[in-house]
């Protein structure tokens, strides 16, 4: 009986033993686990728009790819080859950030009150769909940020296509980090942005 005890002791001290590492074993993966820096885009300001044509645009949110539609930020190391940074993300889904972002230019532009959000329950006049087709940094030659949007500006009420564009930013990144990588990406954001306002504020 004593053996037996004796057995039942160890056994439930090793137990305790193993408990106690499983718990340290976790927090110390929570505390070494750092959180990943999170970044924004701009939107472009200090730029005019020519007069827009009467009338409401209702933006909707950019269909992307679902390489795209995700809170990572793209790298393509050679063509046709996808990855993502490993220490930085955007602040939301890329599709609904770049939205906000477009309708924040045409209010930066002076159009803001003729611009709504796609679902806000306003009667549009027009419809802008926007398609991301590309936004990410290309490392196969070189180290560029690329942003290329497809845009179609729809009538509200025949859905005949007005009129139809695909813009295109670039600029060069001085590296692959982080800060580096959506530096590049937000100037050539801007670009497309700036271009993107300015054609459909006179296409309306």
């Amino acid at each position: 009986m004593g053996i037996l005890n004796g057995r039942r002791r160890r056994l439930r001290a090793a137990a305790a033993v193993f408990a106690v590492s499983l718990a340290l074993g976790g927090c110390a993966s929570l505390l070494g686990s750092k959180p990943i820096p999170t970044f924004d885009l701009s939107a472009p300001t200090g730029f005019s728009a020519p007069r827009a044509m009467p009338g409401v645009l209702a933006v909707s949110t950019p269909a992307a790819l679902q390489v795209l539609d995700t809170q990572q930020i793209v790298v393509e190391p050679r063509p046709g080859q996808i990855t993502y940074l490993g220490d930085a993300q955007w602040s939301d889904r890329l599709p609904a950030l770049f939205q906000a972002r477009l309708i924040e230019t045409f209010e930066n532009a002076g159009g803001g009150r003729s611009v709504t959000r796609a679902g806000d329950g306003v009667t549009a006049d027009y419809q802008l769909l926007t398609d991301i087709r590309s936004f990410g940094l290309r490392t196969h030659d070189g180290i560029e940020a690329v942003v290329e949007i497809s845009a179609r500006i729809v009538a509200g009420s025949s859905g005949r296509i007005v009129a139809a564009r695909v813009f295109t930013g670039r600029a060069a990144a001085s590296g692959t980090s982080g800060p580096e990588a959506t530096r590049a990406l937000d100037e050539a954001s801007d670009q497309a942005l700036i271009e993107l306002v300015s054609w459909a504020s006179g296409r309306r």
